[in-house]
C-alpha cells in the first residue's frame, strides 16, 4: 500500500519553535536558555499514525454500472455515493432550473413504492440519510447507513434513484423555493458581482452564465421532470462508490444482484458548448445605492484542467493571491490599507474553461485606487521574476496542504470517482504535486506572460454611484448593467374605453378625496392591521410624492420600514438592514398607484370609462388608469365618487406570476380636507390577505 505520512508537519512545527528559541537566546544572552534548548532536543516523541492510502477496487456490472469499493472497518458504517452522467448543461435556456428541481424532488417526493413522509420516517428511525441533487455537469446521490441496516436500505436507495414519484405538490414546493431564491438574488453584493462577472465572461445566454428566471421555472411541468429522469438515470450513466465496514467480495455479489434490474439505457455524451471568448478590456458597473463599499472583480477567461501547465499556473496563482502571503493581500491590504478582503483565482475546469479573476471589497472612495493596485501586481508578475523565497514559500503552502487531500478512506474513494468521471488519470493529484515540486522561477514568469492579460481585463464594480462618482471613467465608456428581475406577465394590455367620460368621473373622484384647494404634502395614519388572525398596531406616514414610513408593532418587536426615492431600510428591533430591491419596488408601486396619488395627478392618467358593474346592490362606475405601465381599475361609488374598490395585477415573487389584487374601501371619513377609508380589506386571487382599520388620519402635520 502507498503510505502518506504527516510526520513532516510536526517536524516543521518543532523546527519553527526551535528557530524562535534560538533567536531569543541570542538576543538575551541567557545561558539558561541554552540548557533548556538542549533538554528539549533530547525529548523523544512517539511516531504519528500514518495514513495508509487504500487501493480502490473497481468492477463493472453487465448493465454498465461502474463500481468503486474501499473497505474501512474502523466504524460500523457504510456510505454509498452515486454519480450520474447528466446535468443542467443538457437543459435548454427556456427551462433553466429544471435540473435543480428534478434533483430535489427525486428525494423529497418519495418513490412509487414509498411515500415521502414514510421515507422520511424510515430514514429517521434508522439514523440514515439519502440525498440527491443535480448540478451543471453531474447528478449525485448518497446514502449513509449503519452496517446492520445496509441490506434493508440498499433497495430503498435504488428505489429512490430509479422510481421517484414526482408528486405535483413536491414539484410546486421545489419551484416555489427556486422562485424565492430568484427574488433574493440581488440582496447580496458579492453574489451579484460573481453572477454578473460570469455572465460577462461566458455570455448571458450561455449555459455557463445564464440565470434561472421566474418564466423558466414556470415552464417546468411534471412530465418534463419524468422524461428527464427516465432518459438519464440509467445504468450506462451511473458510477457508484461504496466505502465502509464490509467484505469486498461479499459486497460485489450484493451490488451485482441489487442493481441488475436497472436498464442499461444509452450513455450520455454530455455536450459542453465551446466558449467563444475574445479578450477585451471593459468597465462595467452595477449601482447598489444601499452600500458604502465597492465590490470589484476583474479578469478574463481561464483554462482547462488537462493543460500541461496546470501545476505552474497554480503556483503562479498562489504567488499572486494565495491568502495572507499572496502579493495582492500584502500590497492592497497590508501596505496600502485599501481593503479587508482581497482575493483571486485562476480557474481551470475539466469540461469547459474556468475564469481568471482578482477581487477586492473597498471603500467607495478608493475604488479606482484598488483596481489600479491589482492591475499593477498582475503586470509585475509578468515583468519581474518572483524571488526564491516566494517560490519556496508557495511550494511549501501547496505541499503542506496536500496532506489533507486524502484525509479519509471516503475522500480517497470520492477523488478516484471524480478523476474517472472527469477523464483524468488515477494519479492526477500525484502528477500535480510532482509538477509543483519541479516548478521554477522562470516557469512562473513564463505562464504569467502567457496566460494573464492585464491589458485586456473585464472590470466589474458593484457599488454606490453617488459615492464612487466619476472614478471609473478612466477605464473607458462605463457599461451600466441592469440586474432587475424580469416579471412574467407584467406587460399590460392596452385598454379601450370612453376617455371623456373617464376623465369626468376621475375628476369627480379627485374632488371627493381631496377637497377644494387642499394641498396634500404629508398624510399620517394610525390604526391596526390584522394578518393571519393577529392584530398589530400600525402607523404610516406618506411624504408625497416619493417617501413612506411604516411602523408595525409585531410580537418580535417593532418593525420600521423607510422608503424614499428608490431605496430604504428595514429595522426589526435594533437590527437595521437595507430594504430588498423587490420590497422597494413594491413600495414605489403602492405609492404611485394609490388613489390619493392618482387624484394628485388627475390630468396625467389617460382614464378610460369601462362601463358599470353591480356589486351588492350598488352599480359602480369603472374607470381604468395606467400608472407606470400598470392598469388600475377604480370602481367609483355613484353617490360619493369614492373609489370603494381598487383592482390591479401585482407580481407575487413566491408564485413567480401576476396575481389579482383587490382593495375594498369603506367607512370613509373626511379630515383636514382629505377623505380616507378607515377600513381597508386586501384580497389576493379571491383570498383575504389582511384587514386594516384606522382610528385617525392627519394632513400636513
Amino acid at each position: 500500500m502507498k503510505k502518506l505520512s504527516i510526520l513532516f508537519l510536526l517536524v516543521a512545527f518543532i523546527a519553527s519553535c526551535t528557530g524562535t528559541e534560538q533567536t531569543a537566546k541570542k538576543t538575551s544572552g541567557d545561558s539558561t536558555d541554552s540548557q533548556e534548548l538542549s533538554a528539549h532536543e533530547k525529548l523523544e516523541f512517539p511516531e504519528l499514525d500514518e495514513f495508509e492510502k487504500p487501493e480502490v477496487e473497481t468492477f463493472t456490472t453487465e448493465n454498465g454500472i461502474k463500481f468503486f469499493l474501499v473497505e474501512d472497518t474502523e466504524l460500523p458504517l457504510i456510505n454509498v455515493n452515486a454519480r450520474i452522467r447528466t446535468g443542467g448543461v443538457q437543459i435548454p435556456n427556456k427551462k433553466a432550473g429544471l435540473a435543480s428541481v428534478t434533483g430535489s424532488v427525486i428525494r423529497s417526493g418519495g418513490t412509487e413504492n414509498i411515500a415521502a413522509d414514510s421515507l422520511n420516517t424510515l430514514l429517521e428511525n434508522k439514523a440514515a440519510s439519502i440525498e440527491t441533487s443535480i448540478g451543471l455537469s453531474s447528478a449525485r446521490a448518497s446514502m449513509g447507513v449503519l452496517k446492520k441496516d445496509f441490506d434493508t436500505l440498499l433497495p430503498v436507495f435504488i428505489d429512490v434513484l430509479t422510481n421517484p414519484a414526482f408528486p405535483k405538490d413536491k414539484i410546486e414546493l421545489a419551484k416555489t423555493q427556486q422562485k424565492s431564491g430568484i427574488s433574493r438574488r440581488n440582496d447580496n453584493t458579492q453574489q451579484i458581482a460573481v453572477r454578473e462577472f460570469m455572465r460577462l465572461i461566458y455570455g448571458k445566454d450561455s449555459v455557463y452564465g445564464r440565470n434561472t428566471e421566474y418564466a423558466t421555472i414556470n415552464n417546468i411541468k411534471r412530465e418534463v421532470l419524468v422524461n428527464f429522469h427516465e432518459n438519464n438515470f440509467v445504468a450506462d450513466n451511473m458510477m457508484l462508490g461504496v466505502v465502509g465496514d464490509f467484505n469486498a467480495s461479499e459486497m460485489k455479489n450484493k451490488l451485482r444482484k441489487a442493481f441488475a434490474e436497472i436498464p442499461a439505457g444509452d450513455e450520455n455524451e454530455l455536450d459542453f458548448p465551446e466558449v467563444d471568448y475574445k479578450y477585451k478590456s471593459s468597465i462595467n458597473f452595477i449601482n447598489k445605492s444601499d452600500v458604502n463599499q465597492s465590490f470589484v472583480l476583474l479578469g478574463h477567461i481561464g483554462g482547462v484542467r488537462d493543460n500541461p501547465d496546470y501545476p505552474q499556473i497554480q503556483v503562479m496563482n498562489r504567488v499572486l493571491s494565495g491568502g495572507f502571503s499572496g502579493r495582492l493581500m500584502q500590497k492592497v491590504r497590508t501596505e496600502m490599507g485599501l481593503a479587508y478582503a482581497v482575493f483571486g483565482q485562476y480557474g481551470m475546469n475539466s469540461f469547459y474553461p474556468g475564469a481568471f479573476y482578482a477581487g477586492v471589497q473597498t471603500k467607495s472612495a478608493t475604488t479606482a485606487e484598488a483596481i489600479d493596485a491589482i492591475i499593477k501586481e498582475i503586470e509585475r508578475l509578468q515583468n519581474e521574476p518572483i524571488t526564491r523565497q516566494e517560490l519556496q514559500d508557495t511550494k511549501d503552502q501547496i505541499l503542506n496542504s496536500s496532506v489533507f487531500e486524502y484525509d479519509s478512506y471516503e475522500e480517497v474513494l470520492r477523488k478516484q470517482m471524480s478523476y474517472n468521471y472527469r477523464g483524468l488519470p488515477k494519479d492526477a493529484f500525484e502528477q500535480y504535486i510532482e509538477g509543483v515540486k519541479n516548478t521554477t522561477i522562470e516557469d512562473v514568469q513564463k505562464v504569467a506572460q502567457e496566460y494573464l492579460k492585464p491589458d485586456k481585463l473585464e472590470i466589474l464594480v458593484v457599488g454606490n454611484k453617488e459615492e464612487i462618482g466619476d472614478q471609473l471613467q478612466k477605464y473607458g465608456d462605463v457599461n451600466k448593467i441592469d440586474i432587475s428581475i424580469p416579471e412574467p406577465g407584467s406587460e399590460q394590455k392596452v385598454v379601450e374605453g370612453d376617455t371623456q367620460k373617464g376623465q369626468q368621473l376621475l375628476n369627480a373622484m379627485a374632488d371627493a378625496v381631496i377637497k377644494g384647494d387642499t394641498e396634500l404634502n404629508t398624510l399620517s395614519l394610525k390604526g391596526e392591521v390584522t394578518m393571519r388572525g393577529q392584530k398589530l398596531p400600525a402607523e404610516v406616514t406618506i411624504d408625497y410624492p416619493d417617501a413612506i414610513t411604516r411602523i408595525i408593532q409585531a410580537p418580535m418587536g417593532k418593525i420600521k420600514v423607510v422608503y424614499k426615492d428608490g431605496s430604504g431600510t428595514m429595522k426589526i428591533g435594533e437590527r437595521e438592514r437595507p430594504l430588498p430591491a423587490q420590497t422597494a419596488k413594491a413600495l414605489k408601486q403602492s405609492l404611485n398607484s394609490s388613489f390619493l396619488a392618482i387624484a394628485q395627478n388627475v390630468n396625467k392618467m389617460d382614464p378610460k370609462f369601462l362601463g358599470t358593474e353591480e356589486i351588492d346592490g350598488t352599480t359602480y362606475n369603472k374607470v381604468n388608469v395606467s400608472v407606470d405601465g400598470k392598469n388600475i381599475k377604480l370602481l367609483l361609488n355613484p353617490s360619493t365618487s369614492y373609489p370603494d374598490i381598487v383592482r390591479y395585477k401585482q407580481f407575487n415573487p413566491q408564485l413567480g406570476k401576476q396575481v389579482n389584487v383587490e382593495l375594498k374601501h369603506s367607512n370613509w371619513k373626511v379630515k383636514d380636507g382629505v377623505a380616507y377609508p378607515y377600513l381597508e380589506v386586501t384580497m389576493q386571487s379571491g383570498k383575504k390577505m389582511s384587514e386594516t382599520t384606522y382610528e385617525n388620519h392627519e394632513v400636513n402635520k
